[in-house]
């Protein structure tokens, strides 16, 4: 996916831009660290430099300093300031036409689509290089002994599968009741499709039980690898096919109901509050699935229907 995230276990100071970054001059941040507006610009600066520096300040509105240069105001002029000062990754949403009415809950499912298949992807590649070093140690060194590397893996399995399982709940509890005042039957096939995938699931989750306790490079410790990545494959084969189908079967029956603007609201609010562990402690796992732009964006929506309080909390476990 592109995506500029290297580790869930990277703090924000070390990320991104690993493809585009190269030399930057030094930036200034001033303003409250507790405030939202804060966070928001230094996650966005923290996407496009290392060479930021954070100087807090009682000021409730931020200012950013490139040089010479110093820039305050709304925050999307701020950030389209910063998209120009640092092209690269571009921060900014090129709306396309028609694009800006589009239901806020779709715009926030599709991403959430988009973050589950690259946490996906990236399971799929991890466990392919597992089989093939068949039970030696990654040359990594932040991964411990090919036994401690299994338990991390596990980890990662967990907070992916607790994501995975709140967007479900949050599609039967909020989006196919909507959908079904307007018309029953029409979430029949995707809420079957919800417990196609559950046997897969909880069979890899089986699979690395067994493989934390089978002696390290043994062939029943081999074979069990090649297991949970034949299952890994075929999570992801089959995630990638059920949100293809979402989106062009399902969310574009939401764009139909023409709800109004305090309506969408409420639903996104509603979404969000049934997907609790995925935009709490999960948030900075969650959005490390993101391309930097779709992250921003993400955070837009969450601040259009949620209190400043709870979105400052978000973006700090993220950056901190």
């Amino acid at each position: 996916m592109g995506n500029c995230f290297t580790s869930s276990k990277q703090s924000m100071a070390e990320l991104a831009p690993c493809d585009f970054i190269k030399s930057t001059p030094a930036v200034q941040l001033y303003g409250d660290p507790t405030s939202s507006f804060t966070l928001y610009l230094h996650l966005a600066l923290l996407y496009k430099t290392r060479a930021l520096q954070f100087t807090p300040t009682n000021d409730p509105i931020p200012v950013v300093q490139f040089g010479p240069e110093t820039v305050s105001g709304p925050r999307e002029m701020m950030v389209r300031f910063i998209d120009v000062k640092l092209p690269q990754p571009p921060l900014m949403v090129v709306v396309e036409e028609g694009g800006e009415t589009a239901a806020l809950v779709v715009k926030m499912v599709a991403m959430q689509h988009r973050s589950v298949v690259w946490h996906l992807e990236r399971m799929v590649w991890w466990s392919e290089d597992m089989v093939t070093r068949g039970g030696k140690k990654n040359g990594d060194p932040t991964m411990g002994s090919a036994r401690m590397e299994v338990r991390k893996f596990g980890k990662s399995y967990s907070q992916l599968l607790e994501v995975m399982i709140e967007h479900a709940q949050m599609e039967e509890r909020v989006l196919f009741p909507l959908l079904e005042t307007a018309e029953r039957g029409l979430c029949k096939a995707a809420n079957e499709e919800h417990g196609r995938d559950l046997p897969i699931m909880n069979g890899i989750r089986e699979d690395m039980k067994s493989i934390g306790v089978l002696d390290t490079g043994s062939n029943d410790y081999r074979e069990a690898l090649r297991n949970l990545s034949t299952r890994l494959k075929s999570l992801l084969d089959h995630s990638k096919e059920h949100f293809q189908e979402e989106e062009r079967d399902v969310l574009p029956l939401m764009e139909a109901l023409e709800l109004g603007k305090d309506q969408q609201l409420r639903v996104l609010e509603q979404c969000i509050d049934v997907m609790q562990g995925t935009h709490s402690h999960l948030f900075s796992f969650f959005i490390e699935g993101l391309l930097p732009r779709e992250a921003m964006q993400y955070l837009d929506l969450i601040t259009r229907c949620k209190e400043e309080k709870l979105v400052a909390s978000m973006l700090r476990r993220i950056i901190e």
